[in-house]
């Protein structure tokens, strides 16, 4: 193994030699090198290690977790050649994350928000949600599993250092990309225990949630101030929420003081889990709920004419998770939207959104533009928005910034 001395210390991790053009990747901020782009490795590792990363030239790039399974052969965490991976740099890692969203997400929305977000945490392949006294993980990165237990740790440590009453911390790593990584799925409790569910408040509305059987780690935090833009435009309204899922948005919108609201979504469960969240703050009078295919619901409510509705909510699952498939994908948001233009009368509200990294905004906006014109109206752009602050946008990783919101006034 060759050692290379910085700043008078040595240092004696395996090294990687990258390319050029992964060397221009890596130096304008982004963590990934991919398989191709590794020239040669110096020194013995395991899947999992933290290697150096360095030019041809032998310039230091950065440190990062190896994994030859895997397409990304290495995801940088550090860029600092005098980091010591040791328990105190996880620490430091979680304090800084912790820290941020006790500033972005102040008071009660702490409680209930992203404490880790992957790579715009420098934690690869890591997601940690806070659930009230719930932590809820999922990892996709060998490296970062195999220091799980460390950051486990260091967030217990640190919140209840600072008053957070955590009792439990329960892994959702159920994802079929793990076993790109090399890994078995895995389920179940790091620390504590429950049953399973958790009560939460999030703009001042209880939902209870699944995290053990839910959707990724039980509910989607990253829409929390989209919900509440909408609960702020919603009052007096006839509102359809539309892939409704946990009954998220059509509770902001009976909550803002909405005339009524049609919650619809394809799932059962999620049909009853929205039902139940309805029930727990006392709205189930303000909402219907209805299982249907949302394609061919608003395809026969313009079929006969409707005009039930003067607010559509668009929050539709990710029609693409390739570059492969955005035609498609392009397509059946365009389906949605265009249908949902025509169902509203002049002046009537559309709030749509993607929550697909490949769909990118320029191509969103794109498709509404041309839903626009098929439809005949024209929009007025209310608010453009994107995740919740805990879920932060480093502009140099491109993959962190996924969810395009917008509201509209049909005109």
């Amino acid at each position: 193994m060759q050692r290379y001395r910085h700043k008078d210390k040595m240092r004696s991790y395996p090294t990687a030699t990258i390319t050029e053009k992964a060397e221009k990747t890596a130096r304008a901020g982004h963590p990934w090198i991919f398989a191709d782009e590794v020239v040669s490795l110096d020194g013995g590792y395991e899947n999992g290690d933290i290697v150096d990363v360095r030019t041809a030239k032998g310039r230091f790039i950065g440190s990062g977790f190896i994994n030859d399974a895997s397409k990304i052969r290495i995801r940088l965490i550090s860029r600092n050649a005098n980091d010591k991976f040791d328990e105190d740099f996880w620490a430091r890692r979680v304090k800084y994350a912790v820290d941020y969203r006790k500033t972005v997400m102040p008071g009660s929305d702490f409680r209930c928000c992203r404490l880790i977000f992957g790579e715009a945490d420098s934690f690869p392949g890591l997601t940690v949600d806070r659930f009230d006294n719930v932590l809820v993980t999922e990892v996709l990165s060998l490296g970062a599993e195999k220091r799980k237990d460390v950051i486990y740790e260091s967030l217990l440590s640190y919140l209840r250092g600072s008053g957070e009453d955590i009792t439990a911390i329960y892994e959702r790593s159920d994802s079929e990309i793990r076993a790109l990584e090399g890994m078995d799925k895995h389920v179940g409790y790091c620390y504590g225990g429950g049953d399973g569910t958790v009560v939460i408040t999030e703009n001042g509305i209880k939902y209870e949630v699944d995290y053990e059987n839910g959707q990724k780690t039980g509910f989607f935090l990253d829409q929390k101030y989209n919900r509440a833009a909408v609960g702020r435009i919603a009052q007096s309204k006839k509102v359809l929420d539309c892939f409704t899922h946990t009954g998220a948005f059509a509770l902001n919108a009976a909550k803002g003081g909405a005339a009524h609201v049609t919650a619809l979504d394809i799932s059962e469960k999620a049909i009853a889990d929205a039902r139940k969240n309805a029930e727990l703050n006392c709205l189930q009078d303000k909402v219907d709920f209805v299982c249907a295919d949302v394609f061919d619901y608003l395809t026969q409510a313009y079929n006969e004419n409707r005009r039930d509705f003067d607010f559509i909510i668009l929050d539709p699952p990710a029609f693409t998770k390739s570059r492969t498939t955005i035609k498609d994908a392009m397509r059946g948001y365009k389906e949605i939207n265009l249908k949902a233009m025509r169902l509203l009368p002049r002046g009537g509200y559309l709030a749509t959104c993607s929550c697909s990294h490949f769909m990118r905004d320029s191509i969103f906006c794109q498709m509404l533009h041309s839903a626009a014109e098929d439809a005949g109206v024209s929009l007025r752009q209310i608010e453009a928005r994107q995740q919740s602050p805990d879920h932060p946008i480093l502009w140099n990783v491109p993959e962190t910034d996924y969810l395009k919101f917008y509201i509209f006034q049909i005109v």
